[in-house]
């Protein structure tokens, strides 16, 4: 039977429906029957993590995140006990201690069950260039499964973990994810910190996320972001919670010149049906002339950047060349490296396309383009290695570059087999934003999770609230989704929450000065007022102060009654302030009120 969600595999342990051994037991029996020998590298001995999931059940879950989760992580990750291969036999070492994330989902009770295959030394898209084997795309073992994550992917696709950890400096957290119908969380870099992962490009390097639901891979990212004092390329980042497509949304879709399906009829219907979905949704979609991403992508292997690589496997290439595989001595090593001028020749352009980026970010929300072009076949693959690896970057290489954040989600799934999927793009911490969006996407779809046909859970009950680590805050009027200051939330890692009113014992003035107007919200005697119109938004605490602290008087920071019940920080005006006012309450909110005008 395949592995539930995360979600509902941890309510089964701690409402006693199911144990962690039973679960242990569960993914090892699913990892039998699916016979696919290339998805790990070393899987530990099935006793030893029974072993392991019963201490859980003595010890009890003392309020750990993940008690019982079974997981398996991709073998360029340290795993105390566990060789780390980077899928090369030549390089393998026996790592003393976990890697940060490693240590971080144990010590929230999780089981680890083994190091899965990847493309070699992680350099590669398609997951076909491993001594190992090619682990099969679950959906079909024609296709390739997708690199350099494919064990973790397939793992998952198949329901024998129900999360797994990848890396993705390429895409190689979110074109598995595409091509098996899976989630791939690609977060901010340094979000998440990278020591005890074997570089492929240490500038670039992140830890991803697999998993069924945006849900899932939520909770695990939960676990393992923070920053880690001990690694160089770690990096404070604050996020909030996700929380729900905002009612005025602006998506950046690529231009039809700029689309790219290499062919596939089926593949671009796919990426137009999901275009449909954020419509229905309510967003607004802008066609994006894609040339400074493409321009960005092209340095990822024709620039500097190699040496990265290069700089992981140099010893062991004049050591022992032979044993890297010939598609990744050609990738990495087959020409020279670029000179200190050429490299920082480079670095300049690179920050010139990344404020032309910022320029592009700049109205809007975020980017949707699709996972990969198409699905591609092991003889494809085989025919033309470099080339059709090639094809699978064109809509990621350009995102670790930039410095952004990306969520592969599902969008078609085939009578055929083939999947296809998009990927929601958005500056740095902004991650929360996408995970909203992207759940809601998700849901839409209909689709089943991975290759297990198992359904999409139904969405949680009740009011959409911030979580423990985010702070609540009304808005009401040049801060609400699509005005012009809506920006200075997302740019803090806010996510919007839900559209509501106040309580009907507020006024809302329009105050005098500008261009522009300002709105002016002021609670009054119950029976002079009356609900205006608000958005609820979510903001990490270090958002949110930074956020109090630029606004400017009259207005100010107050408690918020609202219709749902709820009582939140939110804008409110000195009373003062409201002498010469213009009284626009009957409007019932801002937006109402300029659109009078």
């Amino acid at each position: 039977m395949p592995v539930p969600t995360l979600t509902s595999l941890l309510r089964s342990h701690l409402d006693g429906s199911a144990t962690p051994t039973q679960s242990v037991a569960a993914c090892y029996a699913s990892h039998r029957a699916h016979g696919d020998p290339a998805i790990f590298i070393s899987l530990r001995p099935e006793a030893e993590v029974l072993a392991e999931a019963a201490r859980l059940e003595e010890e009890g879950p003392r309020g750990r995140r993940l008690w019982g989760i079974p997981i398996a992580v991709k073998d360029n990750i340290d795993v105390a006990g566990l060789p780390t291969t980077a899928a090369c036999p030549g390089f393998a070492y026996r790592p003393a201690a976990d890697a940060t994330a490693v240590a971080r989902l144990r010590a929230e009770g999780a089981l680890i069950i083994g190091k899965t295959n990847l493309d070699q030394f992680a350099t590669g898209l398609n997951g076909t260039r491993s001594p190992y084997g090619v682990p099969r795309n679950a959906l079909r073992p024609d296709l390739v499964p997708g690199g350099s994550s494919s064990g973790s992917a397939s793992a998952v696709a198949a329901g024998i973990v129900p999360v797994a950890l990848g890396t993705d400096t390429a895409g190689s957290g979110r074109v598995p994810a595409g091509l098996q119908n899976l989630v791939g969380l690609k977060p901010t870099l340094g979000l998440v910190p990278t020591r005890g992962v074997v570089p492929a490009c240490r500038t670039l390097d992140c830890i991803s996320i697999f998993a069924t639901t945006v849900d899932d891979a939520w909770a695990v990212l939960e676990v393992i972001a923070g920053a880690d004092p001990s690694d160089a390329f770690s990096k404070p980042v604050a996020i909030s919670q996700p929380g729900l497509p905002s009612p005025h949304l602006r998506i950046g879709v690529p231009r039809p010149a700029d689309r790219d399906f290499a062919g596939d009829a089926s593949a671009a219907a796919s990426f137009e049906a999901a275009s449909a979905r954020a419509q229905a949704l309510g967003a607004t979609l802008v066609p994006l002339d894609m040339t400074p991403f493409w321009e960005a992508a092209r340095l990822l292997y024709d620039g500097p950047w190699v040496a990265e690589r290069y700089l992981t496997i140099q010893a062991l290439l004049e050591r022992e060349p032979d044993a890297i595989l010939p598609v990744i001595r050609e990738v990495i090593a087959g020409r020279p490296l670029q000179s200190a001028a050429e490299t920082f020749a480079a670095r300049y352009r690179l920050a010139e396309l990344a404020l032309a980026a910022r320029a592009v970010f700049a109205g809007l929300d975020l980017m949707m383009v699709p996972t990969a072009p198409r699905p591609v076949t092991l003889a494809e693959m085989a025919a033309d290695p470099i080339g059709k690896n090639a094809l699978f970057g064109r809509y990621t290489n350009f995102v670790n570059l930039l410095d952004l954040c990306a969520l592969a989600v599902p969008a078609s799934l085939a009578a055929d087999g083939t999947a296809a999927g998009v990927t929601l793009i958005a500056p740095a911490g902004q991650d929360a934003l996408l995970a909203g969006i992207g759940r809601a996407l998700h849901a839409a779809s209909g689709l089943t999770l991975g290759a297990t046909g198992g359904p999409m859970p139904a969405p949680e009950p009740g009011l959409p609230r911030a979580g423990p680590d985010s702070i609540e805050i009304a808005v009401v009027g040049a801060h609400l989704s699509g005005m012009p200051l809506n920006h200075e939330l997302t740019a803090l890692g806010g996510s919007f929450l839900r559209a509501t009113t106040t309580t009907g014992d507020y006024r809302l003035f329009a105050l005098p000065g500008g261009p522009p107007q300002r709105p002016g919200l002021v609670r009054v005697a119950p029976a002079g007022g009356a609900p205006i119109a608000v958005e609820v938004w979510a903001l990490p605490p270090s958002g949110f102060g930074r956020f109090v602290a630029s606004i400017p008087a009259p207005l100010g920071i107050g408690t918020l009654a609202l219709a749902d019940g709820t009582r939140v920080k939110g804008f409110l005006c000195e009373a003062i302030a409201t002498e010469n006012a213009r009284d626009v309450t009957a409007h019932g909110g801002w937006r109402a009120f300029l659109a009078s005008l």
